[in-house]
């Protein structure tokens, strides 16, 4: 009876040995291994959050009483903005150093390690000016997004409006929201928020010393797809 119950010891410490062996590999092919590829090429990973567009809403007779314009938001990760021609950028945003500063301050608080919204709200004719340079600004990304247009004067009264969020309704969303993403402040915005901002979606890319993007990290295999609200 010992000598069965020791083999069966044996035999579960085997068993035991190889699934740590196997966990063990397979951590470094995915994490280690993927870190070291990453570094080795002087490379960087950056996540991306993809915002849906906001739902419309309609009358009903089906008229559109609001619908989203695309814009673009510049964040900044300060750091990776080392070398940065701080002048440059500021003629190509049309700010002084002294907004730069200040919101380069805000970003750090905020923290130094990931993005933040440097500039918000760049109309798409003004962000293609600034779209063939980015790559030269370390450190900052465009982002789309989209904002809300009202095609009748009294509709923001009867609809509510959306706005920045602020530390109270990042806080009390569980973190849901971040710093820079906007909110139904009231009205049927207001009521219906969850169901108009849709879900979130996340895209990885690699990119390289020089800001540019050097493609899909595992071929997309980690990213999820915006869901329209």
């Amino acid at each position: 009876m010992n000598e069965y119950s020791d083999r069966r010891h044996v035999i579960q410490a085997i068993f035991l040995i190889v699934g740590v062996v196997f966990i063990s590999r397979l951590f470094y092919l995915q994490v280690i291994e993927d870190k070291y590829l990453l570094s080795a090429k002087n490379n960087v990973l950056r996540e991306t959050t993809i915002y849906p567009a906001r739902g419309l809403i309609h009358d009903r007779h089906g008229e559109v009483l609001v619908y989203n314009q695309a814009i673009y938001d510049l964040m900044v990760t300060p750091r990776q903005t080392k070398g940065v021609d701080t002048l440059l950028l500021c003629n190509l945003l049309d700010i002084t150093v002294e907004d730069f500063l200040k919101r380069m301050k805000k970003a750090r608080k905020y923290s130094r390690f990931k993005a933040s919204l440097f500039q918000p709200q760049i109309l798409v004719e003004e962000y293609a000016n600034i779209q063939e340079r980015l790559y030269e600004f370390n450190g900052f990304h465009a982002i789309p997004r989209t904002v809300r247009k009202y095609p009748y004067s009294v509709t923001p009264h009867v609809l509510g409006y959306i706005g920045e969020v602020n530390h109270k309704h990042i806080q009390s969303s569980e973190k849901y929201y971040k710093i820079g993403d906007y909110i139904g402040i009231s009205g049927i915005e207001q009521f219906y928020e969850k169901e108009l901002r849709g879900k979130r979606g996340v895209k990885k890319e690699v990119v390289d010393v020089h800001n540019r993007i050097m493609g899909s990290f595992k071929e997309g295999k980690y990213d999820t797809a915006a869901v329209e609200g």
